[in-house]
């Protein structure tokens, strides 16, 4: 008898990955979908062999129904505390009630298990929601993927490719940052969500480099000299941040308001993973920074 696992936030970029890679590792996949969810994305799912639930997260009883028979529920869902905490405790106390053993919530982020309260809006609702899974009657599994390897082709301020700088932090400059692909997480999960045996806490890294290191790189890659800018202390730009989001209260109720952010890039250089768990599952091929720079580099070519 196969594996059913079921996933919230199929129709993601995330979620829909998770699905193909599940699929691809024999098992059988169930999708939980919102109403208003993308049509194409949820006829793609199905199309592709997903069995595909619209329901309601208030809907205890359609919750339940959906988990019945599930093995492992994974929750991708991306929001604010209605998703996060409300959202994925519904899904949470619906799994119980049905008597799935295993869920995987929707932490796939930095390790903020390193993090003080406060340092993060978004890391802290899923520390919230970690409150309430940890005195669940489920046993949990949490993937760290560091950042996801997409946000470097938006200029951030650690690799800005029009301004050919790299950003860091007093004393920062050899501290090592973690990244992963979206595609990686994806596969790397799949794994994990058919592995009864999986710990509470799974920590990976595609790739990591250090601001000095990541130096090296671009001149390789882009063939140009990016320079070093160090920006202070962590300490100063976490009182910035505070400052600029005590001035900005419409950003609590903003997904990423631009002191959120902020909150992301110190969170790289404030945890970053001690040890790796990437050869736990030999099936992921991990994609390199260089393979990730050379595209970025491709892309503003073109």
């Amino acid at each position: 008898m196969n594996n059913i696992i079921l996933v919230a936030g199929a129709t993601g970029d995330l979620g829909s990955r998770l699905c193909k890679h599940l699929l691809k590792n024999g098992a059988s996949v169930r999708a939980l979908v919102r109403e208003q969810s993308n049509q194409q994305k949820v006829n793609e799912l199905h199309e592709s062999g997903v069995e595909v639930i619209a329901v309601h997260f208030a809907d205890e009883k359609g919750l339940v129904s959906a988990c019945k028979g599930v093995s492992c529920v994974v929750s991708v869902l991306a929001g604010l505390r209605d998703v996060i905490v409300t959202a994925q405790s519904q899904l949470l106390h619906a799994a119980v009630k049905a008597g799935v053993p295993r869920f995987i919530p929707s932490d796939f982020c930095t390790d903020f298990t390193q993090l003080q309260f406060g340092e993060n809006r978004n890391f802290d609702l899923r520390r919230e929601f970690q409150s309430v899974l940890e005195t669940s009657n489920i046993r949990a599994t949490s993937v760290f993927n560091g950042a996801f390897a997409y946000v470097l082709q938006y200029n951030i301020p650690l690799l800005d490719t029009k301004a050919q700088t790299i950003t860091y932090y007093s004393g920062k400059a050899d501290w090592q940052i973690d990244f992963t692909t979206i595609e990686d997480t994806a596969a790397f999960t799949a794994y994990a969500a058919l592995d009864d045996n999986a710990p509470r806490f799974l920590r990976i890294a595609g790739f990591r480099f250090s601001p000095n290191e990541l130096e090296a790189l671009t001149g390789r890659v882009f063939g140009e000299h990016f320079k070093l800018k160090e920006q202070g202390t962590l300490e100063q730009f976490s009182a910035y941040i505070q400052k600029l989001r005590t001035e900005n209260p419409d950003g609590e109720n903003q997904l990423y308001p631009q002191w959120q952010q902020m909150q992301y890039l110190y969170s790289m250089f404030a945890a970053h993973h001690h040890m790796l768990d990437n050869d736990r599952y030999p099936g992921v091929s991990w994609q390199t920074a260089e393979t990730t720079l050379n595209e970025i580099s491709n892309n503003k070519i073109a």
